[in-house]
């Protein structure tokens, strides 16, 4: 039985998924979302998971929504990731 934490990687370019998995993959076990609906749906199927990288900026449920959302399923930690770089973002 795997013993790591799990890290799911929620984010809607295929590249940053990629460079964060092959960042993570050998202490934890990640696993990935495209969208805040898919993260959803994970979240609500691995409740055990540890910590949510999440993208602020997505197309759709924008990562503020999707962290909301999350909220009312869970109290896993969520990390903000994102491109902005204004002090008011």
């Amino acid at each position: 039985m795997d013993e790591r934490s799990v890290i799911l990687i929620v984010d809607d370019d295929p590249d940053i998924r990629k460079v964060l998995y092959l960042l993570l993959r050998d202490d934890y076990t990640v696993a990935e979302a495209s969208g805040g609906e898919a993260a959803l749906k994970y979240i609500e199927a691995h409740p055990e998971t540890d910590l949510v990288v999440l993208d602020v900026m997505m197309p759709g449920m924008d990562g503020f929504e999707t962290c909301d959302r999350i909220r009312a399923l869970s109290n896993v930690p969520i990390l903000f990731l994102t491109a902005k770089s204004a002090e008011a973002d």
